[in-house]
């Protein structure tokens, strides 16, 4: 049964919108109260639809937000393939080649935010531009702040999509396209930056090369396919500076513990690290009250002189309680699902060169599968989002990666390739391009569409943190089995790693990949507890009637 919400907005009640057999998400005095006085701060919620375009223009624009997507992600993979010639051109240890996937992370996620809110208020398209230039320029010069340039263009990219497809086939179909981005991006940079690093002079070099090739030519597709929108009417364009440097440098904080605090010197008893987990947490904390503090302000019937110090909220604290809450779940299981991906996806590339002694050409090969998988998937997504509720895609997702994690995690390293690594390979990449697919529709679905760029900005940052604290966590998890299991052969692990006895580096693993499984399966637990009343979130038909992004799906 379904159970009706009383929109505060007019145009919300309207038949057309009850038709839909969707439930607005309304403000109640516990939950969400905008003012009608007030509504310079929040945008018309049923916007102008976007203007007509030629089927060759949505689809090149559908194919340059899936490149960037995918660019996103092969920004990560290609170099984890790569990461054992890293270590020995650059002199690194095993333990420690984890900062260098955290890096990417670290300058992503603490800007998502922030840039995810400017988009909004400013230019999605020349945001998305400027992130994806940000790219092709810093990948040429392998530097640092090249996940800069993904914290600009992924939030953006999911504005766009939202902005310009109305709920339609067509919108279900672009978002799916722009989500198996993700896991086809991993796979092509595995299977690039395993040829590039094996066959070419430059070896890992040669990666960055290419991967700021495709960063021109996201350029070009946005030039050429984007509407121009900073016209579009937001009464109120000031900037929450105090926000964003609370949550930007909260988050750097954070993820540069979870990135160093098992190789700093002490481990986590290390001084500086206990420091900076305090000042990041606080920090975070601080941003929370102080967006609470500025929603308040906007919400009042008392008008406040524009100031500096006043304006509208980086991030509503409110945003986490769309479609009664769901929206937070969501967030939880991308977190943890990516906590499980990319666990999966940093020690398998380990386990096949480090333990089997496998170079990156035949370890790109053995996972040159999730590609495939991940093309497949966009499609199989794109047919049944309009027809099975999202407790079923996201349990399955959450649930497909933990299988795959699992598989390594019993792994007998005789066994053929196609009894473990194959099967494996391709549920990882199934179940994430699940989780991510219908999570950014559904995200896109509940959000107001003033917020469609800082909700996608959610969700991506929930992922780069997961990215972080996944790796972090297992990387924890592998050098305690590592120095337990070889204490049993009566082995002390020197710093460099190179005496490890081959039986306790299989133990060391296999904790590892446990560690992936049980990341997963808690996802999986939140979406059978938390979105079991959960309808349909994709579109089957076309409606009339360009229908808010504040709905969200039925609930029983």
């Amino acid at each position: 049964m379904t159970e009706s919400i009383s929109p505060a907005p007019d145009p919300l009640s309207s038949p057309q919108y009850r038709s839909l057999n969707v439930v607005p998400f309304a403000p109640s005095s516990d939950n969400e109260r905008i003012h009608k006085s007030r509504s310079d701060v929040v945008a018309n919620p049923l916007s102008t639809p976007p203007p007509k375009r030629s089927l060759k223009r949505d689809v090149i624009l559908i194919c340059t937000v899936t490149l960037a997507m995918i660019l996103n992600t092969a920004n990560s993979s290609a170099i984890i393939i790569a990461l054992p010639t890293i270590g020995k051109e650059l002199n690194i240890v095993e333990s420690k080649l984890q900062w260098i996937i955290s890096a990417y992370s670290l300058s992503s996620g603490c800007l998502l935010l922030f840039l995810g809110r400017i988009a909004d208020l400013y230019s999605r398209k020349w945001m998305f531009i400027f992130g994806c230039a940000f790219m092709g320029v810093f990948s040429l010069g392998c530097g640092f702040a090249q996940g800069i340039g993904a914290a600009a263009c992924i939030p953006a990219s999911l504005g766009i999509l939202a902005e310009n497809f109305p709920p339609s086939p067509l919108r279900s179909i672009a978002f799916a396209t722009f989500a198996a981005g993700a896991p086809v991006g991993a796979a092509l940079g595995v299977a690039l930056g395993g040829i590039l690093t094996q066959l070419t002079k430059q070896t890992w070099r040669s990666t960055f090369w290419l991967l700021a090739g495709l960063a021109a030519m996201c350029c070009i597709g946005a030039i050429s396919s984007m509407e121009n929108d900073f016209s579009r009417h937001i009464p109120d364009r000031r900037v929450d500076w105090i926000g964003a440097f609370l949550v930007s440098a909260g988050l750097t904080l954070i993820i540069f513990v979870l990135s160093d605090g098992s190789i700093a010197p002490n481990g986590w008893k290390t001084g500086y690290i206990i420091a900076l987990l305090v000042v990041g947490v606080f920090l975070l904390l601080l941003f929370v009250l102080w967006q609470h503090h500025l929603e308040q302000l906007q919400n009042s019937l008392v008008q406040s002189p524009k100031r500096w110090w006043n304006p509208p909220p980086l991030m509503s604290v409110t945003v986490w309680t769309r479609a009664r809450g769901k929206l937070s779940v969501v967030l939880g299981i991308a977190f943890l699902q990516w906590c499980g991906f990319q666990t999966f996806a940093f020690w398998i590339q380990l386990y096949y060169q480090d333990y089997l002694g496998l170079n990156p050409l035949l370890t790109m090969v053995r996972v040159l599968p999730m590609c495939v998988a991940g093309a497949a998937c966009d499609l199989l997504v794109a047919i049944v989002v309009g027809r099975i509720p999202l407790i079923f895609l996201i349990g399955t997702g959450t649930v497909l990666t933990a299988v795959a994690s699992l598989l390594f995690a019993v792994i007998n390293p005789a066994a053929t390739y196609w009894a473990f690594g194959f099967p494996a390979a391709i549920l990882s990449v199934a179940g994430t391009d699940f989780v991510f697919s219908t999570g950014t529709l559904f995200v896109a679905k509940v959000c107001l569409p003033h917020e469609q760029s800082v909700g996608g900005a959610l969700f991506q940052t929930l992922t780069q943190v997961g990215t972080a604290f996944g790796i972090a966590i297992s990387t924890i998890v592998y050098n305690a089995a590592l120095s337990k299991s070889s204490l049993r052969y009566g082995v002390h692990v020197n710093e460099e790693g190179t005496n490890v006895p081959r039986p306790a580096q299989l133990v060391a693993y296999r904790d590892a990949f446990w560690t992936g499984t049980a990341f997963a399966f808690a996802g999986a637990i939140l979406a059978l507890l938390f979105l079991r009343s959960v309808g349909v979130v994709g579109e089957r038909r076309k409606t009339q009637d360009t229908v808010s992004e504040t709905t969200c799906v039925a609930e029983a």
